[in-house]
């Protein structure tokens, strides 16, 4: 008997369901759900044949995504994707692509300047919109109840990770910053349990180092919060929270203006809630 269905009827279900069934899609399904949540508005505008050319792949294949998530076609989806845009705003995406093909105006240094604080301020305003009450809610239980927080960040993702274990202490919580230093990450990470919480920060190509060390922190029960950048983040299925940054990209970098801000509001809002848990002590 074959598995019923359920059919997703909006984007925020499209893309859990995209993200639970990536795993299990050939590598040309996957290149298209990879496309399709990292250009929605041309999911929802464009022709099944324009979608197809600039996904790289062949009208038929899409055909068959559409399918395998229980539409009766291409456009039976397109309409999902059309409920989530506004008429008054461009999408993220598009904003990024307009600024690539835009001037930055004086000299070479001065235009980098110039793009990376516009798509820094994109990047603002797209954290703000995505980035739910329900889930900051969940991030800052995790880290007021842990009793010991392992903080796993490497390469791009070091600063933020070190910033973290820095802030974090300051509000009296026992912090370990797995830093992998003398390959020694598996070491650092062995006394945590399931009171504890693992915090891991890891960017598409994701850090192998940090993808480990979350599988083991999983397979031991140890709880996990991830901050990544995509539904289709390979954290995603062993967290119990995660928050979804996605930082603008300039000329081949990326910048760390909105995971930087994320961070800092986690540590304002959980020092603000610890400082309430010990006025009620007191009280």
């Amino acid at each position: 008997m074959s598995e019923e269905i359920t059919i997703p009827d909006s984007f925020s279900d499209l893309q859990s369901v995209i993200a639970q069934r990536h795993g299990e899609m050939s590598p040309r399904l996957r290149q298209i759900a990879e496309f399709a949540l990292a250009n929605p508005n041309d999911m929802a505008l464009e022709t099944v044949a324009v979608v197809a050319e600039r996904a790289g792949v062949q009208p038929s294949a899409l055909i068959r995504f559409a399918k395998l998530l229980g539409y009766d076609g291409f456009t039976d989806m397109q309409r999902v994707f059309r409920t989530r845009l506004t008429d008054s705003m461009m999408s993220y995406g598009q904003r990024l692509r307009a600024l690539k093909t835009s001037d930055g105006g004086g000299s070479d240094a001065a235009g980098i300047l110039n793009h990376f604080v516009r798509a820094g301020v994109m990047a603002l305003e797209h954290l703000e919109q995505e980035v739910t009450d329900e889930d900051l809610d969940a991030a800052l239980e995790m880290l007021a109840k842990a009793q010991h927080i392992f903080v796993v960040g490497f390469r791009r993702s070091f600063p933020v990770a070190t910033y973290l274990a820095y802030a974090l202490s300051h509000l009296g919580r026992r912090v370990i910053l797995v830093d992998h230093v003398g390959g020694m990450a598996r070491q650092q990470m062995q006394s945590a349990g399931d009171k504890d919480l693992v915090l891991a920060i890891s960017f598409k190509p994701y850090a192998q180092e940090t993808m480990d060390l979350v599988r083991l922190a999983s397979g031991n029960g140890v709880p996990v919060m991830a901050i990544t950048d995509s539904a289709l983040s390979p954290m995603i299925p062993y967290a119990e929270v995660t928050l979804k940054v996605d930082d603008a990209q300039v000329k081949g970098f990326r910048s760390l203006t909105a995971t930087m801000c994320l961070a800092i509001s986690l540590i304002v809002a959980l020092g603000q809630r610890l400082e309430g848990v010990e006025w009620q002590r007191q009280g």
